[in-house]
């Protein structure tokens, strides 16, 4: 499961660089919020940049517009916490990823059923 964890973490940092679409820009105080689009019109992801280089919170949903994906960028570099929403077989599961320069420290899941149980 760690491993699905990192190729999602790559994969969405990739997706930041390598879409074909062109973000929508608005100024923000200090920095430029970018929102991306998929074809059917819905947000792909949302996030800020300062000085050139990704600041802030980002967000990214799927196409039918739940969350999939959110964490936060200090200078360009991943930072803190970021969760990783996903669905196998009708269950939801959740990624807790810890980043400490640019890399992963710490992955903790999080699947529905855990929580089930614990309300019986």
């Amino acid at each position: 499961m760690k491993k699905l964890v990192i190729l999602v973490a790559v994969l969405f940092s990739g997706i930041i660089f390598g879409q074909n679409a062109k973000p929508v820009l608005e100024p923000f105080g200090k920095r430029v919020k970018a929102t991306y689009f998929y074809e059917n019109g819905q947000v792909q992801q949302e996030g800020y940049f300062e000085n050139g280089k990704l600041e802030g919170l980002w967000v990214s949903y799927n196409e039918s517009g739940d969350k999939i994906a959110s964490g936060e960028y200090t200078a360009g570099v991943k930072t803190g916490k970021w969760f990783f929403w996903s669905q196998k077989d009708g269950k939801n599961s959740l990624a807790e990823v810890d980043f400490s320069n640019n890399q992963i420290a710490k992955v903790k899941n999080w699947r529905q059923d855990a929580f089930a149980n614990s309300n019986e």
